[in-house]
């Protein structure tokens, strides 16, 4: 790993490249790798199935089963790229661990991706050795174990895979008679094979936050952790629906934010990312006007939980080891009138995070910009959000079509302060993200529901093959 200041770029596809090897090329790994294309990098992409997102802005793309722990070392090797730069989370994390060795710097490094991939490995680390709050947890290896975890934490409460993404191997157990199908569910979605699960106590909470973080070298060269400007989000199902940033849109001159809270349970979410299931809860902050001095309370103490678990994560006897951003996923719960909030750590990703999408247009620097930068051994002097803007998916509809295409594109454009991103996926399946509407407004609320609007236009007009 790079412990100084990069002095030079090369040139691609020439000798002395500067190169990285993006292990999963979807929507984040393109915008990294166009981050990375602006600075003269080269790039080279690995996934699972051909045609992704990423390998479309990519010099060069690897199609292999992402697990095969084989392929991945002989692709390093024959690439021997600056840094291996993991963009999901299925993946041979053993391989990493074996090319660490061999002196390839894997980003942010490879215990860290290890870590974060193994549920029960990041709880320990966050509640044990960070001793952050978190939700109450238990971990069982059997089907007896959990049904007796799920007794003492209490209803409802979720069963989680102990190796898993994108909310695989997931299920909130409302009943005893539920823990067989969550046990059952959790070892078939699981990454690799596990019989260990975790379940946790559901936490009633206001809004759903990620704090990027940022793993980088400070002006004395060595390495820091920054935490940025937390990222609102409200989600139905395990899957990422909507974001916004700022958290919260403080007036100066009122001392109240801009846009009345909308949390769980709020009109806005309700029409942004409606219940499958049912709405389990609704925040009592829904409607009202948040003050300054708990904005700021809840501010520093997301910065502090999300600081105390990335620097864990990067700690050695040398030092703290690692570059590049971190996405750490932290409930809150604002508490009553006059009462201090509460915050409870959930995950961290150790890359860019879909949330943060939304930088793309309210900082100006975007996270994938931030993690090119910071993994390259360049220097951030300041990070500055500009404006509030929110972000929300664009879904497919309909599964198994081929090449499909985006209608609606002049219509949602016509929406002042609107941006898109659309992927390029070659296939669909229900609910896979295709895109994303952007919206610029001079309030969070005006922000998420232009988002939100531009957004279904376009999931309304999709033309499938």
């Amino acid at each position: 790993m790079l412990l100084r200041f990069r002095e030079e770029i090369g040139t691609p596809l020439l000798e002395g490249a500067t190169k990285i090897l993006l292990l999963g090329a979807g929507e984040l790994g393109k915008e990294i790798a166009i981050e990375a294309q602006r600075l003269g990098v080269e790039v080279v992409t690995v996934d699972r199935y051909d045609m992704p997102p990423a390998s479309h802005v990519a010099h060069r793309h690897y199609t292999v089963n992402m697990l095969d722990g084989k392929a991945l070392k002989a692709i390093a090797r024959r690439e021997r790229p600056d840094a291996i730069v993991p963009e999901i989370e299925a993946i041979n994390t053993d391989a990493l661990l074996e090319l660490e060795e061999e002196g390839f710097f894997v980003v942010p490094n490879a215990r860290a991706v290890k870590i974060t991939m193994d549920r029960i490995l990041l709880r320990r680390l966050a509640a044990e050795e960070a001793g952050v709050p978190t939700s109450k947890y238990m971990f069982a290896e059997s089907l007896e174990e959990l049904e007796d975890c799920c007794e003492k934490l209490g209803y409802p409460c979720l069963v989680k895979a102990q190796m898993s993404s994108g909310g695989l191997g997931s299920t909130v157990v409302t009943d005893r008679s539920m823990v067989r199908t969550a046990y059952e569910r959790a070892l078939k979605e699981a990454r690799g094979f596990s019989r260990q699960v975790i379940v946790e106590q559901l936490i009633n909470f206001d809004v759903e936050v990620t704090v990027l973080t940022l793993a980088h070298l400070d002006l004395d060269g060595k390495v820091a952790v920054t935490p940025l400007e937390p990222v609102g989000h409200v989600r139905s199902t395990g899957h990422y629906h909507v974001s916004w940033q700022p958290l919260f849109d403080i007036d100066p001159s009122t001392g109240l934010s801009k846009s009345s809270f909308e949390g769980y349970g709020g009109p806005m979410h309700l029409m942004e990312d409606p219940p499958v299931d049912g709405l389990r809860w609704r925040s009592k902050w829904n409607g009202k006007k948040i003050d300054a001095e708990k904005a700021k309370a809840v501010k520093e103490m997301l910065w502090e939980t999300a600081k105390k678990v990335v620097t864990k994560l990067l700690e050695t006897k040398e030092g703290l080891r690692g570059l590049g951003i971190f996405g750490c996923e932290i409930f809150v719960k604002l508490g009553d009138e006059g009462e201090r909030p509460r915050v409870f750590f959930n995950e961290v990703s150790p890359r860019p995070h879909d949330t943060g999408m939304v930088t793309l247009v309210t900082q100006d620097q975007s996270e994938m910009a931030l993690h090119v930068r910071a993994i390259l051994g360049l220097p951030i002097p300041e990070v500055k959000v500009l404006t509030c803007g929110a972000s929300h998916v664009i879904l497919a509809k309909v599964g198994g079509a081929w090449a499909p295409r985006y209608g609606g594109v002049s219509e949602a454009l016509k929406i002042p302060g609107i941006q898109l991103r659309l992927f390029g996926k070659p296939v669909t399946y229900v609910d896979r993200r295709m895109g994303i509407a952007l919206a610029i407004a001079d309030s969070v609320n005006e922000a998420r529901s232009k988002a939100m609007r531009a957004a279904h236009v376009i999931e309304g007009a999709m033309k499938y093959g």
